[in-house]
């Protein structure tokens, strides 16, 4: 063993795919790209997830209390990335990368039909955001694309390194 520069540690314990979260306020959607999110409860579908109040979103979100996880595809990559390069102040990220907004079903915010899966979420615990920018969300509603088969995902590994889903394995598991 050797050290590891702790500027590391983030892309060992990457937490899951990149996604984008979409909010709705004052009548203007907004999209952003977020990578620090992680499941917390199985059922109901809680989410905690980080949004910095740097990002345009975070008023959004806080103001609303509901926002939409989409969960895109390799495909969509290079428009996830340029999102996450921009800010939702300055640019309407819908029209200006192509991303599709879609009414939800429970919240204002759109789902994105480009992507594979969209969570509906209202923000239900709060206690965490002043000091973390952490919220929880739970899923009102899910939304899957048939038509997009085995997609991909992308991982964030820090400074524009991504790594994509490889091979999928199947253990024995006592869940269900």
């Amino acid at each position: 063993m050797r050290d590891l520069p702790l500027s590391k540690v983030y892309q060992l314990l990457e937490p899951g795919p990149v996604v984008l979260l979409t909010t709705a306020a004052k009548g203007r959607a907004n999209v952003m790209t977020m990578s620090w999110h992680m499941m917390v409860e199985f059922e109901p579908p809680l989410v905690a997830c980080v949004v910095s109040s740097a990002n345009h979103s975070f008023a959004a979100l806080k103001a609303t209390k509901e926002c939409v996880i989409a969960v895109p595809a390799l495909e969509l990559a290079s428009k996830v990335a340029e999102v996450g390069n921009c800010s939702g102040c300055d640019v309407n990220k819908f029209e200006t990368f192509g991303l599709t907004p879609t009414p939800a079903g429970r919240v204002a915010a759109p789902l994105i039909a480009d992507c594979f899966a969209n969570l509906e979420c209202k923000v239900v615990d709060t206690r965490l955001v002043r000091s973390y920018n952490l919220f929880i969300l739970e899923v009102l509603k899910a939304w899957s694309d048939p038509a997009q088969k085995q997609p991909k995902t992308i991982h964030h590994h820090g400074y524009g390194r991504f790594v994509v889903d490889g091979e999928t394995i199947k253990l024995k598991s006592k869940m269900r």
